[in-house]
């Protein structure tokens, strides 16, 4: 009986259970609850998510008096006059190569060394030829001068009747016959000895040298690479080594629209701004105007020296000119006080006239003083930035200062 109770009591459902796994299982769920909502937190109250998003300009130096007031502009590239692409003259495979990107050469300078075991042997088997006309050479004039004596021992047995004419006959034409033969000798010796020279020529071809001073701006192969003067197998073959580029030789090439070219003169100043250094002008002078037109741009190419040699003029350089005119250019070039923005970066209010510079992520208000417009676009702070600043340009939504900023 006792077993019956027992086994009736295992059948009886416990209500604890269910709540002692339920606790359980809120231990798992809260981790994951957790990491949830420090995401949200992130995405949705993160530091700087109300951000205005702005556009952005940094004050420039201006330019001088003259380049501003210039009577004519033009945008171009810096080119090299002297450049070339080191190749070999003749078919070889590449052994070594002495140069590299942003190397110096000076002229005649070894570049490259191209496989000349083929060109060494083929100059010693003409040494070897020479050396054996010199021997013949050499044999032949013993020979002849042995004929000689031959032939005046004969003349005088002859002059005393005591030797046949046949004889000396014979003696004269082996005496002939060995003095055709040395110039002969001789002759081959020079064919031999210019042989020499020609596979000491084709030798040193296989040397490769700058063909003048300058700075190498490519490598065009590698060890082990065929080259050729021309181009060939399939485009497996390369037609040249370097190339080197001679920087007292850069200049400037600008494309003047024909309308205008009236205004451009041989030997006029030209102030020139490098795209990458736009604070920089550099005192130039026009050389030339191409006589010629483009008729489908409706140009005149103009070509323009450098007055002052600067290593950071690199050649296909983007590069800005203004011309200038004749009392400009004999006047000493000033420079004009302030810096100089973008225009829509200026605003005013009943304060006065500032602008939004940016530090450290965030705005603040700064009063500035207008120059002046030297630039169509841009307008010149006399007071109130420096060269560097950034400022806003344009936001998506009002401003005050302290407000976090996020540039496009």
């Amino acid at each position: 009986m006792a077993d019956t109770s027992e086994r009736i009591h295992q059948l009886k459902i416990d209500r604890d259970a269910p709540a002692a796994r339920g606790r359980g299982r809120l231990w798992l769920v809260l981790p994951a609850i957790l990491i949830v909502a420090v995401a949200a937190w992130w995405f949705l109250l993160r530091p700087g998510s109300g951000a205005v998003s702005v556009t952005t300009d940094t004050a420039r130096r201006p330019p001088s008096i003259a380049a501003a007031s210039s009577v004519l502009d033009a945008s171009g590239y810096v080119v090299a006059r002297r450049e070339a692409t080191v190749s070999s003259k003749v078919t070889g495979k590449v052994k070594e190569i002495l140069v590299e990107e942003g190397m110096r050469v000076d002229k005649d300078q070894v570049v490259a060394y191209l496989d000349d075991v083929t060109q060494a042997a083929q100059l010693e088997y003409a040494k070897a030829q020479a050396e054996a006309a010199r021997a013949g050479l050499a044999e032949t004039r013993a020979q002849l001068r042995a004929a000689r004596l031959e032939r005046d021992r004969l003349r005088d047995l002859a002059a005393r009747k005591l030797t046949s004419v046949s004889s000396l006959d014979a003696a004269e034409a082996s005496y002939d016959a060995l003095a055709a033969r040395l110039e002969t000798g001789e002759e081959n010796v020079k064919v031999a000895e210019r042989n020499v020279a020609l596979a000491e020529d084709q030798l040193s071809n296989m040397t490769i040298r700058a063909p003048f001073g300058g700075m190498v701006v490519s490598k065009n192969a590698q060890p082990g690479e065929m080259i050729s003067p021309v181009s060939a197998g399939g485009g497996f073959t390369r037609t040249g080594i370097c190339t080197i580029v001679d920087m007292d030789s850069l200049e400037i090439e600008v494309d003047v629209n024909e309308a205008y070219i009236q205004r451009v003169r041989p030997g006029q100043r030209v102030s020139a701004t490098l795209d990458a250094y736009p604070d920089w002008q550099i005192p130039s002078e026009v050389i030339a105007i191409v006589p010629t037109a483009d008729r489908q741009k409706a140009t005149v190419r103009v070509r323009i020296a450098f007055l002052e040699r600067d290593e950071r003029v690199l050649r296909d350089m983007g590069v800005k000119v203004a011309f200038l005119g004749t009392e400009l250019a004999a006047e000493p070039q000033q420079e004009i006080e302030g810096v100089m923005i973008a225009r829509d970066a200026v605003n005013e209010d009943a304060d006065g006239t500032f602008v939004w510079r940016i530090r450290n992520g965030v705005v603040e208000r700064r009063s500035v003083t207008v120059g002046g417009s030297p630039d169509r676009d841009r307008l010149l702070i006399t007071q109130g930035l420096a060269v560097g600043d950034t400022v806003v340009r344009s936001a998506e939504a009002p401003l005050s200062a302290g407000q976090r900023i996020r540039t496009n």
